[in-house]
C-alpha cells in the first residue's frame, strides 16, 4: 500500500477537502486529524494556533504520511511557513489555490472572502488574490458563528439563515461577482449561503483547487500512488470518536471504519 496523505483541520471543516480528495485522487490513502477538542481556531492567537498545528502535524508525520494538506484556512494563514520550515515532506496550504482560482475567474475584479476572524485579519487572502490580479478589490468578512454551527451539526434552519443574511448583507453595496468560502467549514453551509447570495454569484470552494495542487505536487515528486493501489483511510479526532464518526459519515456520505481519539492539551 502506498503511503497516505495527511490532512488536518480544527474540526469537521477539512472533511470538505476529504470529499474532493476521494473523488479526485481515489487511489490515494488518507490519514485525517480533526482537532475538535480545540475548535474553533479562528479566535485564537497566532502562537496558540502554531503550537496546535505543529503538534497535529508531528502526529501525522509519525503515522508515516508522505505529504501534509493544511485543510484549515486559519492554520494556513497562521502556520504554513513554520510547517514548511519544520518538515521536509511536501506541505500544501489551502489559501493560495483558492485565491488563484478566485482571481482568475472574477470578471468584475471585486471578490469577497468570508472566513474566520483570524484569516480575515491576517490579510492572507487579500495578499494572495492580488498576486494574481493586482487590481482586484477584496472584501473580507468574518463569520464567527459558522464554525460552531457546523461543529454542532446545525447546517440549516432559521438561526443559520439569519446569521448568513447578516454576514453577507454587505454584498448588496458592492460589485462582487465571486465569493470565496475562506474556511473549510463553510462549504457545509453552502446551500444556506447560496439562498442568501442568489444564483448569479460565483462561489469558490478552495478544496477543489487545493486537491488539484496536491496532485501536481505528488506527481512532480514521484509520490502518486499507483492506479492499482487499494486505499485505506484512518481518521483521528481530539474529541469524542463516536460523535466524530456519526457526524463525519453524515457529512462525507462515506463510511469511517477507523476512527480513534488522540488526547491533546486544551
Amino acid at each position: 500500500m502506498s503511503e497516505p496523505v495527511g490532512i488536518f483541520d480544527s474540526g469537521f471543516g477539512g472533511l470538505t477537502v476529504v470529499r474532493r480528495f476521494l473523488s479526485m485522487l481515489p487511489e490515494e490513502s488518507i490519514v485525517y486529524f480533526g482537532d475538535n477538542a480545540r475548535v474553533p481556531y479562528g479566535s485564537r492567537s497566532q502562537g496558540e494556533i502554531q503550537a496546535f498545528v505543529l503538534e497535529v502535524a508531528e502526529y501525522l508525520v509519525e503515522q508515516g504520511v508522505k505529504a501534509l494538506v493544511v485543510a484549515c484556512n486559519t492554520a494556513t494563514a497562521a502556520a504554513l511557513p513554520v510547517l514548511k520550515e519544520t518538515f521536509s515532506l511536501p506541505v500544501v496550504g489551502i489559501i493560495e489555490p483558492g485565491a488563484k482560482e478566485a482571481a482568475m475567474t472574477s470578471h468584475s475584479g471585486e471578490i469577497a472572502v468570508i472566513a474566520t476572524e483570524y484569516t480575515v485579519n491576517s490579510g492572507s487572502y487579500q495578499e494572495a488574490i492580488k498576486k494574481y490580479n493586482s487590481r482586484a478589490k477584496v472584501y473580507g468578512q468574518a463569520c464567527p458563528l459558522f464554525v460552531p454551527f457546523v461543529e454542532k451539526g446545525k447546517l440549516s434552519g432559521p438561526e443559520v439563515e439569519s446569521a448568513a443574511g447578516e454576514y453577507l448583507s454587505f454584498l448588496a453595496d458592492t460589485a462582487v461577482d465571486t465569493l470565496v468560502l475562506g474556511c473549510t467549514h463553510y462549504p457545509h453551509l453552502v446551500n444556506v449561503i447560496r439562498r442568501v447570495v442568489g444564483p448569479e454569484l460565483r462561489i469558490v470552494d478552495p478544496a477543489v483547487a487545493t486537491v488539484a495542487t496536491l496532485r501536481e505536487v505528488l506527481q512532480k515528486q514521484g509520490l502518486l500512488a499507483p492506479a492499482s493501489n487499494v486505499p485505506g483511510h484512518r481518521f483521528y479526532t481530539s474529541a469524542d470518536p463516536e460523535q466524530f464518526r456519526r457526524f463525519g459519515q453524515q457529512l462525507l456520505g462515506f463510511p469511517m471504519d477507523y476512527v480513534k481519539q488522540v488526547p491533546v492539551k486544551k
